[in-house]
């Protein structure tokens, strides 16, 4: 991430997003004032780097690292390696695996399951009620005391993780079919291995795995350059005294390929100070000395540091020493930060929770916002000869799984107590303090544009730029147990 130094002004607006051609394992920073603040203060502008992008063809190549380790080197069927554009209708946001029974669940906000599936096969409504029963998930706590991920489950948040969420029930499907009805798993420990052997700290160097070599191979195909409004944006943000700050959990070879394509060989000039491989979100919730800063030189980290004393580019780290850091950078005892993210897990959740900051949500459900309505498919006869179906943007409504924000008890849709909002929309409003689609989607404001944050009222929708998702603007009535 990076920062920029800021002049004293008045914290009241901060907004940040990615482009909307940019992938979405990026670039992402913006500041604005939050209305009903009268505080005054140095700001940063915290801005991630984010890991993958929300459309083929990079959706694609995830998988395919994947699930050729899978094949190639564990032993699992070859229908893994041949995916239809329907099979990507499973991926959405928000799905827990349990990796015990390899169910995929959709939670609602009081941790009752709103929809399942076994593998890639959805639960009818009486399935899903001899399952779960209208009763909590077993791995269900209180937000901050329930992780994203443990031994038990893992949580898809972001659209990075979602190609293996698709590729997780494939094997279900096929260890089912294969055993008889196996009722119990133990796939989880090949998929550790495979990211491991794809995505190690050392592969992009060694030209390990699939991925890495791919992107060095073809970057054009998967990347996009940055909209130029979004450039002028980060050199207003500078100008006017900001620190602009860029933190990724990719490592510092991967990093520079990526942002050297979408703002340019220069684009460290446009951040005080970026760091590479933050583990997050250990990044927020590790002391210190379990996570101290290490210098870098040619892509190897060589030193690890007990303070972080000057701006420049780092490896690891914490977010106690890089306050520290802004603390003499601003001449503040509590400078203000505003840290945008992608991922709940990663970003928005421990950056509030651990370290208090103000937080804006990228979320690309909010693109377009098809969420209140599937897109009809274009009839078979219009489609132009050799055309094929098309594989829908992960960011789209799942006709599997519904909507991202609100959710009926499977079978009970017609009633009228059934309306519930999921678990991700519960988190969006409580550790979120603004959500926008994009970068570019405010990257034109004026930089003193005061945002509605969600702690302004009650509404669950306040925080939402430019608007609320239509399906939650529309729901007059609405059950949240």
């Amino acid at each position: 991430m990076a920062w920029v130094k800021t002049k004293p002004f008045s914290f009241d607006t901060v907004t940040r997003g990615v482009s909307e051609f940019m992938p979405q394992d990026w670039l992402l920073t913006v500041w604005p004032m939050w209305p009903d603040t009268d505080r005054d203060g140095e700001a940063v502008v915290w801005m991630p780097l984010a890991k993958g992008q929300s459309l083929f063809p990079d959706s694609l190549l995830i998988y395919n690292s994947f699930a050729q380790f899978l094949v190639k080197e564990k032993g699992y069927d070859k229908e893994l390696l041949t995916v239809t554009p329907e099979d990507w209708d499973f991926c959405c946001k928000g799905l827990a695996l349990d990796l015990e029974d390899g169910n995929f669940i959709k939670l609602a906000d009081n941790g009752t399951v709103l929809r399942a599936s076994h593998g890639t096969k959805m639960m009818a409504p009486e399935a899903l009620a001899e399952e779960y029963g209208g009763k909590e998930w077993k791995y269900f706590m209180s937000d901050t005391g329930m992780a994203c991920r443990s031994g038990k489950y893992y949580f898809y948040d972001n659209y990075f993780d979602l190609p293996g969420a698709l590729l997780c029930a494939r094997v279900v499907d096929s260890l089912t079919k294969q055993n008889n009805g196996q009722k119990t798993f133990d796939f989880w420990k090949d998929i550790v291995a495979g990211i491991q052997h794809n995505y190690k700290m050392s592969a992009f160097k060694e030209n390990c795995g699939i991925y890495f070599p791919e992107i060095k191979r073809d970057p054009g195909r998967y990347l996009h350059t940055c909209p130029e409004s979004v450039k002028k944006w980060l050199r207003q943000l500078k100008n006017a005294g900001k620190i602009l700050l860029l933190i990724t959990s990719s490592h510092s070879d991967y990093c520079r390929l990526l942002c050297e394509y979408i703002l340019g060989n220069d684009f460290t000039d446009l951040f005080d100070i970026v760091i590479t491989n933050a583990l997050k979100p250990g990044f927020f919730s590790h002391l210190p000395s379990q996570r101290p800063f290490w210098t870098l030189e040619n892509d190897e980290e060589q030193e690890a540091l007990p303070s972080l004393d000057k701006p420049g580019w780092y490896s690891q780290g914490n977010a106690v020493h890089l306050y520290e850091l802004l603390k003499k950078m601003t001449g503040k005892s509590e400078p203000k930060v505003v840290y945008f993210g992608d991922s709940m897990h990663s970003d928005i959740f421990p950056a509030r929770h651990y370290s208090n900051w103000e937080t804006v949500l990228i979320l690309e459900e909010l693109r377009g916002d098809r969420d209140g309505k599937p897109e009809e498919s274009e009839p078979l006869e219009k489609k132009g000869k050799y055309e094929g179906p098309k594989a829908k943007p992960l960011n789209t409504l799942s006709k599997k799984w519904g909507s991202f924000f609100i959710d009926s008890v499977s079978g009970l849709e017609n009633t009228e107590d059934s309306l519930f909002y999921t678990w991700s929309c519960k988190r969006i409003s409580t550790y979120s303090t603004i959500a926008i689609p994009s970068i570019e989607a405010i990257a034109e404001l004026p930089l003193d544009y005061k945002f509605s944050r969600f702690s302004s009222s009650s509404s669950k929708t306040a925080g939402y730029y430019p608007n609320p998702p239509s399906i939650l603007s529309n729901i007059e009535t609405l059950t949240a147990k």
